[in-house]
């Protein structure tokens, strides 16, 4: 029964984060908690890098039981990670990152914020970290969130007294949170924001301490915890029907693309704070010194009696019963000199009086998404579900300022619809992810509209106002037009309103590789954002490329229709790199970027605007060998970026994999953390074996060693670690320079490591079996020499090679060498000279 009811709960959570957009209908049960939540003033920030780096047990614990305001600051949107559920990379996961961030708070209760630093990849120490961020920009973006957010309490995720001992974002966040503590009270630091925000000081920061920080749960029972507070975060919610951590679990499973779902927790469980600066403790109580009523601001004595009066008494069978209270207190609140408590305290307040009236109020449009310039139909419902005195005394949209007066006096669950029929303005922005807008650094984001700085997404570009009057007081609701639409296997869905342009473009590769002079067509497929789209399509080319024909005709009819051109490219005779990019001339205006669509069950449906623009590189490249078996793990472009070169690549499913299918083949590639991912494949092992040694090859890309699905990686010892290379371009090293690998049919040389981007590689082997050859050695800053990034072995006739060098990020990027080295790995054993004789030990 049990397993049922979880199951259940996930259903119905997904179903919510699919209707995101759609307007909240909540039970009594919550709308009680929200009334908590209300009666609470006091604000909790918890502080670390990354997405998934959030303790969602503590998130949830603040928020529902506490019931303190309570957010998470992720310094990066986590743009530099790995992506278990489909190709997105850098800014595209960033995005999807960045959403499932937003459901999970959905889930544990807390709001979430963001600085500009841009998660460049893993980073040993916070040196490296701030090299490459600009210390001074983020720096002022956590003070910044201080400022508005202004928390009594900040926690720390990680602890900024061991630098080196963990990712360097990680310390990094713990370090400028320790300095912003002060900083966000000092009137003479970042000044230019203090007249928006003005200056705040915390009352304590606490570093989020556990046994795995004492190295072991035995260390952590004898260490001295009288600076530390403790909570039971396995505490039971009746009103939920969930403990603490199931709910915290619910919420870190929202982090699909990292692999972190996982099963929910039971029972009592004791979660740690250490106080790292600010006032003394005093008991148990994190917000000790605070007045977390509704004393804390002037004049809120007599709306917290009123409050304070409906959560004691609250009805649960006719929650309206509090409406004329709650309008009472609202009016009360509206007089209150405290800005900060007025805006957010307002805000909850209104959203509770929506909850009790039983009010339904919706902006759909007709449409998905619309181009400026074009007309749109938004459908209005109202209703009332209640015996709430209301009247919808109007609807606005703004900021079209397109309204109806309607004095519509609202009757118990009696629906009222209408319309509106406007133009989209030209003024109207786009839709896109606002930090990708401009291009930024490798290290930072750059938005220059400061107001915005640290949001989670774009503010929607129409929102529907209504003017409800509850018995003589009128009060507005914003609600963001949205698409209303249902499908046959899955019932009534939502999905923001995007606004397109008119005309985008994408070449459908990315990455286009010519291994020698003769020309390559390529296709530009536009895409229409309105009915009749008439122009024409240009490519631009880098100097000593060519193009043909100059410019071609674009005409299609219908908006969402894809029109395909194909264009001619014929690259130099000799190596040589650069961009191109399709540019759409409709009337007076250029259209120069891809529109990618990014559809997940788990987040909302997402638009982004990037530019469109591919890779083209003049390559000198040999190759032996023509039939390619891809194995697929975490998801990357491996087996597209092969065919690029000249093979053939046919991906094959793990159940698949027989001897008699493998003979077809010269080589298996296995992609990136299969063996953290495909169970089936450590069946599969000994017929991969049996493969090589019948004279294939066999190329295995990283895995980590957490969660390894096989105790037998390789037909020979080969134990992984978290040794890896960080810096792109630190120093390659050839241990092996005679190895057919570094020499047929390609010669490589140190100018095939130059241009490789985020890293070197990772999660490297550190022990090896004397029948693997290690190729190269590389090392970071101030370390010692990794040689497990290449490690080639004779196997029978073929050869077993695993790599931890970074071809899923390197291909995508165009790097010429890595292309060059991977075509080595493949045609190793394929000459015709016997070149394995000149291996030496």
């Amino acid at each position: 029964m049990q397993r049922q009811i979880t199951y259940l709960l996930i259903c119905i959570l997904s179903v919510g984060v699919l209707n995101a957009q759609k307007p909240k209908t909540p039970a009594s049960a919550q709308i009680y908690e929200s009334i908590q939540k209300l009666n609470f003033l006091g604000s909790v920030l918890y502080v670390a890098a990354h997405p998934d780096d959030e303790n969602t047990r503590l998130i949830a614990y603040m928020a529902n039981h506490v019931k303190a305001r309570t957010a998470y600051l992720s310094l990066t949107r986590g743009d530099g990670g790995q992506n278990l559920i489909g190709p997105e990379i850098r800014e595209l996961l960033g995005v999807i990152r960045t959403q499932e961030l937003l459901a999970a708070r959905r889930v544990d209760g807390g709001e979430q914020l963001f600085s500009r630093a841009n998660d460049f990849g893993y980073s040993k120490h916070p040196e490296e970290t701030l090299s490459i961020w600009d210390e001074t920009q983020v720096l002022s973006d956590v003070v910044l969130a201080i400022r508005k957010f202004k928390p009594d309490v900040i926690i720390n995720r990680f602890d900024h007294r061991t630098p080196g001992t963990t990712h360097g974002h990680h310390t990094t966040s713990a370090m400028l949170s320790y300095e912003a503590f002060d900083l966000s009270a000092d009137k003479n630091a970042f000044p230019d924001m203090i007249k928006d925000t003005g200056v705040w000081q915390p009352k304590r920061l606490f570093f989020n301490t556990s046994w795995w920080f004492y190295g072991s749960r035995e260390k952590f029972a004898k260490a001295d915890k009288s600076n530390m507070l403790h909570f039971d975060i396995g505490v039971y919610y009746p009103l939920k029907g969930l403990s603490n951590n199931e709910v915290a679990s619910l919420a870190s499973s929202q982090h699909l693309c990292q692999g972190f779902g996982r099963l929910a927790q039971r029972g009592s469980q004791d979660e740690y704070v250490e106080l790292i600066k600010g006032e003394a403790l005093q008991g148990n109580d994190i917000f000790a010194g605070v007045d977390t009523s509704w004393n804390r601001i002037k004049g809120g004595k007599a709306i917290g009696e009123i409050l304070n009066s409906i959560e004691n008494n609250f009805n649960f069978i006719d929650p309206s019963a509090h409406v004329p209270q709650l309008i009472k207190a609202y009016k009360l609140l509206q007089n209150v000199e405290d800005k900060h408590w007025k805006a957010l305290k307002s805000k909850e307040l209104k959203a509770i009086i929506e909850m009790c009236a039983g009010l339904y109020l919706e902006a759909s449009s007709s449409i998905p998404s619309i181009s400026p310039n074009n007309d749109l139909k938004i459908n209005i419902e109202a209703l009332k579900r209640s015996n709430a005195n209301v009247t919808l005394r109007s609807v606005t949209i703004n900021p079209l300022g397109q309204s109806q007066t309607s004095d519509i006096s609202l009757e118990n669950n009696k629906k009222h619809t209408f319309s509106f029929n406007t133009i989209i303005p030209s003024t109207i922005k786009t839709t896109s992810p606002y930090w990708l807008n401009e291009k930024g650094s490798l290290g930072m984001y750059k938005v220059e509209d400061k107001a915005i700085i640290g949001n989670p997404e774009t503010k929607r570009a129409l929102q529907a106002n209504f003017i409800i009057d509850f018995d003589g007081y009128a009060i507005t609701f914003e609600k963001d037009v949205v698409h209303r639409y249902s499908k046959p296997d899955k019932g009534e869905l939502y999905r923001p309103l995007e606004i397109i342009p008119e005309a985008s473009a994408k070449i459908s590769e990315k990455v286009i590789i010519f291994d020698t002079d003769k020309q390559h067509d390529i296709t530009v497929v536009v895409k229409a954002g309105k009915d009749n789209l008439e122009g024409h399509v240009e490519v631009c080319h880098p100097e000593g490329w060519s193009v043909y024909p100059k410019h071609q005709k674009v005409a299609i009819k219908h908006k969402g229709e894809e029109q395909s051109l194909v264009f001619t490219i014929i690259p130099p005779k000799h190596q040589s790199e650069g961009l191109i990019g399709p540019i759409v001339h409709i009337g007076d205006n250029k259209y120069t970027r891809e529109l990618v669509e990014i559809t997940y069950e788990h987040i909302p449906y997402q638009t982004v605007l990037l530019p469109s623009e591919s890779k083209v590189v003049r390559l000198d490249i040999k190759k032996r060998g023509e039939n390619i078996a891809y194995i697929q793990g975490a998801g990357d472009v491996v087996p597209e970026s092969l065919e690029q070169i000249g093979y053939s690549v046919r991906v094959i499913k793990t159940e698949d994999i027989t001897a008699e299918l493998l003979s077809n083949f010269d080589a298996v590639v296995v992609g990136i953390r299969a063996y953290n991912t495909l169970e089936e494949l450590d069946f599969k092992q000994q017929t991969l074996f049996d493969f090589v040694a019948d004279g294939g090859n066999m190329i295995v890309q990283y895995n980590t060693s957490h969660r390894l699905k096989t105790k037998q990686l390789a037909p020979y010892n080969l134990e992984l670690s978290r040794d890896r290379v960080t810096d792109e371009n630190a120093e390659v090293r050839f241990l092996k320079p005679e190895h057919p690998v570094l020499n047929y049919p390609n010669k490589i040389t140190q100018k095939d490591f130059e241009g490789w981007t985020q890293e070197r590689g990772l999660y490297f082997p550190r022990k090896w079996g004397k029948e693997f050859s290690p190729i190269l050695s590389m090392n970071d800053k101030n370390e010692s020499a990794k040689k497990g990034s290449l490690l080639v072995a004779k196997h029978g006739k073929g050869y077993y090679i695993y790599t931890g060098l970074s071809f899923f990020r390197e291909f995508p990027a165009g790097v010429s060498g890595a292309y060059r080295l991977f075509a080595n790995m493949l045609s190793l054993g394929k000459d015709d000279l016997n070149l394995e004789a000149n291996i030496k030990d």
